[in-house]
């Protein structure tokens, strides 16, 4: 079986090309807003290479999880979204105790508090995973694709210790 490279590029290639795309500028800052708080925290533990490949591995099984979830949407799927979900599931792993300070809306009232890492994107994970429960036979589900969320999530979890920079033997 011969594979033609034009098929391997438009087949493929858009699980990379389409992180660098996004539906709107608030897909985007929310998007850089996640990676600005969680990201260099992972980076500094992955180093800078490691998780260069860890972002993109996240954002390619994220796609991944979608496509196999869904495969007849007619949505596209883009946004960095997905590897920026495996960056909070690493964070989780390497700081489950850390404080994310959180804007709490209460009514029209809004608070600054400080919320458990545990906490915070345990809570973001179960709505992404009820979200794509819930858009499950739905064409169109809001246009987000809650199951790349997940997966991108579950797999930055499972990587970390393959990714972590290792410790240098003590002396």
């Amino acid at each position: 079986m011969v594979v033609h490279h034009s098929h391997f590029i438009t087949r493929y290639i858009p699980f990379v090309t389409s992180m660098f795309i996004h539906g709107g500028w608030l897909h985007i800052i929310g998007n850089m807003w996640f990676l600005f708080i969680f990201g260099d925290n992972v980076e500094d533990v992955l180093g800078h290479r490691n998780y260069l490949i860890f972002y993109f591995i996240s954002g390619i099984a994220a796609a991944g999880l979608q496509v196999y979830i869904t495969p007849k949407s007619p949505i596209p799927t883009i946004g960095a979204s997905g590897a920026i979900s495996g960056v909070l599931g690493a964070y989780l792993v390497l700081f489950p105790r850390a404080k994310i300070v959180t804007l709490l809306p209460v009514f029209f009232f809004f608070d600054i508090i400080d919320i458990s890492a545990i906490l915070f994107i345990g809570f973001w994970s179960l709505l992404q995973f009820v979200m794509g429960i819930g858009s499950l036979g739905i064409e169109s589900s809001g246009r987000i694709a809650w199951w790349a969320h997940v997966g991108g999530f579950i797999a930055g979890i499972l990587m970390v210790p393959l990714f972590k920079k290792r410790s240098p033997a003590p002396a």
